[in-house]
């Protein structure tokens, strides 16, 4: 099982490098959680950090490395789980013309919040799953 970490800060008066230590000591606790990858995003004017420990089951390229950015630039997430039907939704998103880098399921996710919003896609998803989803155009974090 992977493990997600991260923060919101609301004050940025942070260095980068405070941002990075920090999301690698949340890391750094979790990394029983997953060995195959240790990722990391911050963006320092909105405050916000993700962190991912990877344990690849679906997708082991490093394609599948997390967290991952929505392919339109949208959208990061920091995700644990499985969607069980994200076969069936991501033929339905090639048809509709998306075109996508790898084989996870996290990304298969992506696409879905862009072509359907956050909550219809949750709607449509199967499985069992938890997320931190950063909305980069509304500067908004839904957990």
């Amino acid at each position: 099982m992977c493990g997600i970490s991260g923060f919101l800060k609301c004050n940025t008066a942070n260095t980068e490098e405070s941002f990075k230590n920090s999301i690698d000591k949340m890391n750094a606790t979790l990394v029983h959680r997953g060995p195959d990858n240790d990722g990391r995003w911050y963006d320092m004017e909105a405050g916000i950090a993700l962190g991912h420990r990877r344990l690849s089951i679906i997708d082991v390229s490093p394609e599948g490395n997390e967290p991952m950015m929505s392919a339109g630039g949208r959208y990061v997430i920091t995700y644990n789980g499985e969607i069980y039907n994200y076969r069936e939704l991501r033929r339905e998103l090639e048809t509709a013309g998306w075109r996508f880098r790898g084989h996870s399921d996290t990304e298969v996710m992506l696409a879905a919040f862009e072509k359907w919003g956050l909550e219809n896609s949750v709607k449509r998803f199967i499985g069992m799953f938890a997320f931190a989803l950063w909305d980069r155009l509304e500067r908004q974090l839904s957990l």
